[in-house]
Protein backbone atom coordinates (compact mmCIF):
# COMPACT_ATOMS: atom_id res chain seq x y z
CA UNK A 1 0.00 0.00 0.00
CA UNK A 2 1.16 3.24 -1.12
CA UNK A 3 2.25 5.72 2.08
CA UNK A 4 -0.61 8.58 2.27
CA UNK A 5 -0.35 12.39 1.40
CA UNK A 6 -0.73 15.37 0.51
CA UNK A 7 0.86 17.94 -2.49
CA UNK A 8 1.75 21.55 -1.54
CA UNK A 9 -0.33 22.50 -4.39
CA UNK A 10 0.75 25.91 -5.63
CA UNK A 11 -1.28 26.00 -8.67
CA UNK A 12 2.15 26.27 -10.84
CA UNK A 13 4.23 24.16 -13.00
CA UNK A 14 6.39 23.11 -10.42
CA UNK A 15 3.99 21.49 -8.11
CA UNK A 16 2.18 20.40 -10.63
CA UNK A 17 5.02 18.36 -12.20
CA UNK A 18 6.06 17.25 -8.69
CA UNK A 19 2.54 15.59 -8.65
CA UNK A 20 2.96 14.21 -11.67
CA UNK A 21 6.33 12.41 -10.65
CA UNK A 22 5.39 11.39 -7.02
CA UNK A 23 1.82 10.32 -7.59
CA UNK A 24 3.55 6.82 -8.91
CA UNK A 25 4.92 6.47 -5.17
CA UNK A 26 2.24 7.50 -3.22
CA UNK A 27 -1.37 7.75 -2.55
CA UNK A 28 -2.05 11.67 -2.95
CA UNK A 29 -5.28 12.42 -1.54
CA UNK A 30 -5.54 16.33 -1.71
CA UNK A 31 -3.57 19.46 -2.27
CA UNK A 32 -2.43 21.92 0.28
CA UNK A 33 -3.09 25.74 -0.98
CA UNK A 34 -2.47 28.91 1.01
CA UNK A 35 -5.59 31.09 -0.43
CA UNK A 36 -5.12 34.82 0.56
CA UNK A 37 -9.17 35.86 1.77
CA UNK A 38 -8.83 39.10 1.14
CA UNK A 39 -8.74 38.68 -2.97
CA UNK A 40 -9.50 34.76 -2.64
CA UNK A 41 -6.79 33.97 -4.98
CA UNK A 42 -3.76 31.44 -4.88
CA UNK A 43 -1.22 33.63 -2.62
CA UNK A 44 2.04 34.78 -4.48
CA UNK A 45 0.92 33.47 -7.83
CA UNK A 46 -2.25 35.63 -7.89
CA UNK A 47 -4.52 32.72 -9.86
CA UNK A 48 -8.47 32.99 -9.37
CA UNK A 49 -9.78 29.95 -6.59
CA UNK A 50 -12.18 29.56 -9.25
CA UNK A 51 -9.37 28.39 -11.60
CA UNK A 52 -7.83 26.59 -8.97
CA UNK A 53 -11.30 24.37 -8.34
CA UNK A 54 -10.87 23.71 -11.73
CA UNK A 55 -7.56 22.91 -12.37
CA UNK A 56 -7.51 20.84 -8.73
CA UNK A 57 -10.72 18.82 -10.75
CA UNK A 58 -8.57 18.42 -13.63
CA UNK A 59 -5.81 17.09 -11.27
CA UNK A 60 -8.93 14.33 -9.30
CA UNK A 61 -7.10 16.36 -6.07
CA UNK A 62 -9.25 17.28 -3.05
CA UNK A 63 -8.80 20.79 -2.48
CA UNK A 64 -7.26 21.54 1.25
CA UNK A 65 -7.66 25.30 1.81
CA UNK A 66 -5.30 27.69 4.37
CA UNK A 67 -6.99 30.62 4.03
CA UNK A 68 -4.41 33.29 5.05
CA UNK A 69 -4.94 37.63 5.27
CA UNK A 70 -3.34 40.36 3.45
CA UNK A 71 -0.84 41.17 4.59
CA UNK A 72 -0.15 38.13 6.18
CA UNK A 73 2.65 38.23 9.27
CA UNK A 74 4.49 35.08 9.12
CA UNK A 75 3.45 33.87 12.85
CA UNK A 76 -0.32 34.46 11.46
CA UNK A 77 1.35 31.81 8.15
CA UNK A 78 2.86 29.46 10.37
CA UNK A 79 -0.17 29.05 12.58
CA UNK A 80 -2.29 28.57 10.22
CA UNK A 81 -0.22 25.76 8.23
CA UNK A 82 0.50 24.12 11.83
CA UNK A 83 -3.45 23.76 11.64
CA UNK A 84 -3.61 22.13 8.67
CA UNK A 85 -0.41 20.34 9.28
CA UNK A 86 -2.14 18.66 12.22
CA UNK A 87 -5.78 17.56 10.76
CA UNK A 88 -3.46 16.47 8.11
CA UNK A 89 -2.01 13.92 10.79
CA UNK A 90 -5.52 13.21 12.22
CA UNK A 91 -6.66 12.19 8.88
CA UNK A 92 -4.04 10.06 8.52
CA UNK A 93 -1.88 11.18 6.36
CA UNK A 94 2.29 10.46 6.82
CA UNK A 95 3.97 12.73 3.80
CA UNK A 96 3.43 16.43 2.26
CA UNK A 97 5.56 16.61 -1.10
CA UNK A 98 6.91 19.67 -2.08
CA UNK A 99 7.79 20.69 -5.57
CA UNK A 100 10.56 23.07 -4.79
CA UNK A 101 14.12 22.69 -6.81
CA UNK A 102 17.49 23.98 -5.09
CA UNK A 103 17.10 26.68 -2.71
CA UNK A 104 18.45 25.63 0.98
CA UNK A 105 17.07 27.89 3.52
CA UNK A 106 13.11 27.33 1.74
CA UNK A 107 13.78 23.55 2.11
CA UNK A 108 15.32 23.85 5.55
CA UNK A 109 12.44 26.08 6.45
CA UNK A 110 9.78 23.27 5.62
CA UNK A 111 12.21 20.46 7.66
CA UNK A 112 12.11 22.69 10.52
CA UNK A 113 8.21 23.27 10.54
CA UNK A 114 7.33 19.70 10.21
CA UNK A 115 10.00 18.09 12.47
CA UNK A 116 7.09 17.75 15.43
CA UNK A 117 4.11 17.11 13.08
CA UNK A 118 4.50 13.76 12.17
CA UNK A 119 4.45 13.98 8.81
CA UNK A 120 7.63 14.00 6.06
CA UNK A 121 7.90 16.13 3.87
CA UNK A 122 9.16 14.76 0.38
CA UNK A 123 10.97 16.58 -2.47
CA UNK A 124 10.79 14.64 -5.99
CA UNK A 125 12.39 17.52 -8.26
CA UNK A 126 15.11 18.76 -5.91
CA UNK A 127 18.40 18.88 -7.31
CA UNK A 128 17.02 19.09 -10.95
CA UNK A 129 18.77 20.80 -13.76
CA UNK A 130 16.24 23.71 -13.66
CA UNK A 131 16.84 24.35 -17.82
CA UNK A 132 16.64 20.59 -18.55
CA UNK A 133 13.68 20.38 -16.43
CA UNK A 134 11.64 23.14 -18.34
CA UNK A 135 12.40 21.68 -21.25
CA UNK A 136 11.20 18.76 -20.07
CA UNK A 137 7.91 19.82 -19.01
CA UNK A 138 7.24 21.79 -22.01
CA UNK A 139 8.30 18.69 -24.00
CA UNK A 140 5.67 16.74 -21.72
CA UNK A 141 2.86 18.70 -22.74
CA UNK A 142 2.60 21.39 -19.64
CA UNK A 143 1.10 24.17 -20.63
CA UNK A 144 1.54 27.75 -18.16
CA UNK A 145 1.16 31.01 -18.06
CA UNK A 146 3.20 33.45 -16.21
CA UNK A 147 0.58 35.20 -13.64
CA UNK A 148 3.40 36.70 -11.30
CA UNK A 149 6.41 38.60 -12.53
CA UNK A 150 8.98 40.05 -9.85
CA UNK A 151 9.23 43.84 -12.00
CA UNK A 152 12.87 44.14 -9.86
CA UNK A 153 14.00 41.05 -12.33
CA UNK A 154 11.65 40.95 -15.33
CA UNK A 155 9.87 43.44 -17.31
CA UNK A 156 6.01 43.60 -17.24
CA UNK A 157 5.13 42.49 -20.52
CA UNK A 158 6.48 38.40 -19.45
CA UNK A 159 3.30 38.43 -17.38
CA UNK A 160 0.83 36.54 -18.69
CA UNK A 161 3.31 34.80 -21.38
CA UNK A 162 3.53 30.78 -22.42
CA UNK A 163 5.52 29.10 -20.19
CA UNK A 164 7.22 27.82 -23.51
CA UNK A 165 10.06 27.60 -25.89
CA UNK A 166 10.24 30.78 -26.77
CA UNK A 167 10.22 32.61 -23.66
CA UNK A 168 12.60 30.20 -22.14
CA UNK A 169 14.75 31.69 -25.58
CA UNK A 170 14.23 35.31 -24.62
CA UNK A 171 14.79 35.05 -20.70
CA UNK A 172 18.10 36.73 -19.67
CA UNK A 173 20.63 34.66 -17.89
CA UNK A 174 20.38 35.32 -14.80
CA UNK A 175 16.97 34.44 -14.65
CA UNK A 176 16.29 30.82 -13.37
CA UNK A 177 14.58 28.87 -16.35
CA UNK A 178 12.45 27.29 -13.73
CA UNK A 179 11.93 31.30 -11.90
CA UNK A 180 13.52 28.80 -9.04
CA UNK A 181 14.39 32.42 -7.27
CA UNK A 182 10.80 34.26 -7.51
CA UNK A 183 11.00 35.80 -10.75
CA UNK A 184 8.10 34.60 -11.94
CA UNK A 185 5.09 32.32 -10.80
CA UNK A 186 2.75 30.03 -13.13
CA UNK A 187 -0.39 28.66 -13.51
CA UNK A 188 -0.79 25.44 -15.20
CA UNK A 189 -3.85 24.47 -17.40
CA UNK A 190 -2.86 21.23 -18.97
CA UNK A 191 -0.44 18.74 -19.33
CA UNK A 192 0.17 15.13 -17.84
CA UNK A 193 -0.95 15.41 -14.31
CA UNK A 194 -4.39 16.78 -15.59
CA UNK A 195 -6.82 14.71 -17.05
CA UNK A 196 -7.63 17.59 -19.50
CA UNK A 197 -7.49 21.77 -20.06
CA UNK A 198 -8.13 24.29 -17.63
CA UNK A 199 -9.45 26.94 -20.17
CA UNK A 200 -8.26 30.43 -19.24
CA UNK A 201 -7.64 33.38 -21.34
CA UNK A 202 -5.58 36.43 -20.93
CA UNK A 203 -7.50 39.50 -18.61
CA UNK A 204 -5.62 42.93 -17.45
CA UNK A 205 -2.14 43.16 -16.14
CA UNK A 206 -1.90 44.68 -12.98
CA UNK A 207 1.10 46.09 -10.70
CA UNK A 208 0.92 45.93 -7.01
CA UNK A 209 3.93 45.89 -4.22
CA UNK A 210 6.44 45.57 -6.72
CA UNK A 211 4.95 42.49 -9.23
CA UNK A 212 3.15 42.43 -12.42
CA UNK A 213 -0.16 39.75 -11.71
CA UNK A 214 -1.52 38.42 -15.15
CA UNK A 215 -5.00 38.02 -14.22
CA UNK A 216 -6.16 34.65 -16.07
CA UNK A 217 -10.28 34.42 -16.30
CA UNK A 218 -11.95 31.27 -16.95
CA UNK A 219 -11.73 30.26 -20.93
Amino acid sequence: MKPKALIAWSSGKDSAWAYHLAKHDYDIVGALTTVTGTFTRVSIHGAREELLDAQLKAAGLSRIIVRIPYPCPNDAYEKAMAAAMAQAKADGITHVIFGDLFLEDVRAYREDKMKNTGLTPVFPIWGLPTGALAGDMIAAGVEAHLVCVDLKKLPRDFAGRRFDAALLADLPDSIDPCGENGEFHTFVSAGPMLSGTVKVKAGETVERDGFAYADLLPG
